[in-house]
């Protein structure tokens, strides 16, 4: 339609190549100073439109010279004596959180016994939200698990 005289055989002979090349268009590692660039892709349509003869090599794509200076710190084979107390650490919530927690402690308060099938009723999540949402609690120290009234039972602390 364009005037173009186009096959599929550049496509199946470079199809690794194209599909780098279309990554490497897209993509950025600001931190590491790699920043997208069409060059590769130039040089696969000028040989696909124009009868280029640019090589086409993955090899020329790579990025792994970015981090040629980056070198692994060296840990050791000892373990480090991290002790057997939690360290004491301020978790921050989100606003939304916030909101979850709110809701379920004016629905349970201090008193009473809630699970997850509870919690995803009051806050109408999935499942996996309210599991998630309890296991922060736990590691934050706002609720704690209560045995005696099967597993997955919990409350306020006071």
């Amino acid at each position: 339609m364009l005037g173009f005289d186009i096959t599929n055989d550049i496509f199946a002979e470079n199809a690794w190549y194209f599909r780098n090349a279309l990554v490497r268009a897209n993509y950025n590692d600001l931190k590491n100073g790699v920043h997208a660039t069409t060059e590769f892709l130039e040089l696969f349509l000028g040989n696909l439109l124009l009868d280029e003869q640019n090589e086409l090599h993955n090899r020329s794509m790579h990025i792994s010279g970015v981090f040629q200076g980056y070198k692994k710190p060296d840990i050791g084979m000892e373990k480090p004596d991290i002790g057997m107390e939690k360290p004491d650490i301020e978790i921050k919530f989100t606003k939304k959180t916030m909101s979850h927690i709110r809701r379920l402690f004016d629905c349970f308060g201090k008193e009473k016994i809630f699970g997850r099938s509870d919690a995803k009723n009051v806050l109408g999540l999935k499942d996996s939200t309210v599991s998630e949402l309890l296991k922060k609690l736990l590691e934050a120290d706002v609720i704690e698990p209560i045995s005696g009234y099967g597993k997955g039972r919990y409350r306020f602390k006071g």
